[in-house]
């Protein structure tokens, strides 16, 4: 049987953008499949929102092509299709979650107000009333930054940093919610430093570092990729690290720096603590560990910023 072709929601192509001569964004090429939670990971800088920005039409791109749903990116009814929250919700301090929605509305020409309804609905605003929302939580200030993107029910939602500054309670509701509209068929792209969060929710990312994008991988091979190690804590790694090579050869050791080692493919770990103290190597700590999206991020920057010191 013939594989269904894949269907993306965003392709670029060689996607730039330089501010006075420098790259913030350089020849970017991005795939995000339809239906899929894109967790977009970059330090500060990186161009992360940048990236988004020219996805949402809010910065012209210096080169390359962006195609959405298969079209460019300037396609009228195609722009109607997404949704976006890039830094901070634009919001007025005195008028209600209502009113808000309302002006947005009238803003981007839905002509009733259906689409404020199911907005209000869908991000659990519906009971706020005539609270303003100079008064809201940070929390339901970001829900109703996601309400404004939601109006108009666009299949794709590009969202910077939405769990930014949220409290643990926030973050949760946040997530739910980020979850259910993804359930109900919505692509979401998703920018965010705090990597423990987009773990839980992401099924792709996409790595990027000083405006080119190092890899694009789903959450499965992500899974593979992120090893289980054991990691020692010892008084000098200079020292263990020859006593662990002799004694167990099949062992890969990474040294992290003067007290700790990283081992992979350890079996016996209470017959490496026996042989380091034998050989008068204090332990101070040890014990197995599952890499998380954390550390494997930090990883391959290492591992970049190595390769290019090498390169010049």
């Amino acid at each position: 049987m013939e594989k269904a072709q894949e269907r993306f929601a965003v392709e670029t192509l060689s996607l730039s953008k330089t501010y006075s001569g420098k790259a913030a964004v350089d020849h970017l090429n991005m795939k995000v499949r339809e239906g899929a939670i894109y967790g977009f990971i970059g330090r500060n800088g990186a161009g992360k929102s940048t990236t988004l920005k020219m996805l949402c039409g809010l910065a012209k791109p210096t080169g390359g092509d962006i195609r959405l749903f298969g079209k460019p990116a300037g396609d009228v009814y195609t722009a109607r299709r997404i949704g976006c929250l890039i830094e901070t919700a634009g919001l007025y301090p005195q008028m209600t979650a209502r009113q808000n929605l309302v002006m947005k509305a009238k803003c981007i020409g839905l002509p009733d107000e259906k689409s404020v309804d199911e907005a209000l609905d869908i991000t659990g605003l519906t009971d706020t009333g005539s609270k303003k929302t100079k008064h809201f939580s940070m929390g339901m200030k970001q829900r109703l930054g996601i309400a404004l993107a939601l109006l108009g029910n666009p299949d794709l939602l590009i969202l910077d940093e939405p769990i930014n500054g949220l409290d643990p309670e926030g973050t949760r509701e946040v997530r739910k919610l980020l979850l259910s509209l993804n359930e109900e068929g919505k692509t979401l792209i998703i920018s965010s430093h705090i990597l423990g969060e987009l773990n839980k929710i992401s099924t792709h990312y996409g790595i990027i570092k000083e405006g080119r994008l190092v890899e694009q991988i789903d959450a499965e091979s992500l899974e593979r990729n992120c090893k289980d190690y054991f990691q020692i804590e010892v008084d000098d790694s200079r020292h263990a690290l020859p006593v662990i090579s002799e004694n167990l050869p099949g062992v890969q050791a990474e040294v992290l720096d003067v007290h700790r080692i990283r081992l992979y493919h350890l079996e016996d770990s209470a017959r490496l603590n026996q042989i380091l103290v034998e050989k008068g190597i204090q332990v101070y700590a040890s014990g197995f560990h599952h890499m998380d999206l954390e550390e494997y991020f930090l990883d391959r920057m290492a591992g970049m910023a190595a390769d290019d010191q090498k390169a010049s």
